[in-house]
C-alpha cells in the first residue's frame, strides 16, 4: 500500500529540503544511500531569472536523486521505476494547468484519480505545497481562482495524505499522521 506525505508552507518556508531529508534520511549527518528515488519537478523555465532558481534547485538535491520533469500530468510518474518520488511542487503543477485552461473540477480530479493510484501502489511519494490561505484576497480574478483552486488541490490531497506536515520558518509541525 502506498503513502502519502504532504508538506505545506509558505515560500521559502523549507517545505523542498525537509522533503529531500525525509526522503533521504541523514544518520549521524551522513545521507543513507537510498536508492531509486525520484525528483518530479514541475517548473518549466520560463524567464533568465526561473532558470536560475531552477538550476540552483537542482544542485541542492542529492547526487543519487533521479530528476523527471512532470510535462502534463502527475501519473507520468508511474512511467518511472522508483521507491520513493518527490512531487515539488503541486503549487507549479496547479498554477499551469489552470493557465493552460483547464478547470477547477478536471484539475482536482486529475489530483485525486493520482492520488487513488498511489495508494494502489508500494510506493512513497511526498508531494510538496504552497499555503495560499493565510494572505489577503488577491486584487484580480486570475490571482483569486488560482488561490481558490490551490485550496481546493490542497485539502484533496490532505484527505488522502497519511501525514500532513506544515512547513513554519523551516520547521515541520506534524499536523496529520503519526510520528516523524
Amino acid at each position: 500500500m502506498g503513502e502519502i506525505i504532504f508538506i505545506l508552507g509558505g515560500a521559502r518556508s523549507g517545505k523542498s529540503s525537509f522533503a529531500i531529508e525525509l526522503a533521504c534520511p541523514t544518520t549521524y549527518g551522513r545521507a543513507k544511500k537510498e536508492k531509486n528515488i525520484l525528483f518530479a519537478a514541475t517548473a518549466k523555465p520560463s524567464d533568465s531569472e526561473m532558470k536560475i532558481r531552477i538550476e540552483k534547485h537542482k544542485k541542492s538535491r542529492p547526487k543519487n536523486f533521479r530528476t523527471v520533469e512532470i510535462k502534463k500530468e502527475l501519473s507520468e510518474i508511474f512511467k518511472e521505476n522508483f521507491n520513493t518520488a518527490i512531487i515539488d511542487c503541486l503549487t507549479i503543477f496547479v498554477s499551469g494547468r489552470l493557465v493552460n485552461g483547464k478547470s477547477e473540477q478536471k484539475i482536482v480530479a486529475e489530483i485525486k484519480k493520482f492520488l487513488e493510484e498511489i495508494k494502489n501502489k508500494n510506493k512513497k511519494i511526498l508531494i510538496v505545497s504552497n499555503e495560499v490561505g493565510g494572505g489577503i484576497v488577491p486584487k484580480n480574478k486570475l490571482a483569486r481562482d488560482f488561490r481558490d483552486v490551490l485550496g481546493n488541490a490542497n485539502r484533496t490531497v490532505s484527505k488522502f495524505a497519511d501525514k500532513v506536515y506544515l512547513m513554519a520558518a523551516g520547521i515541520p509541525i506534524l499536523i496529520k499522521g503519526g510520528v516523524k
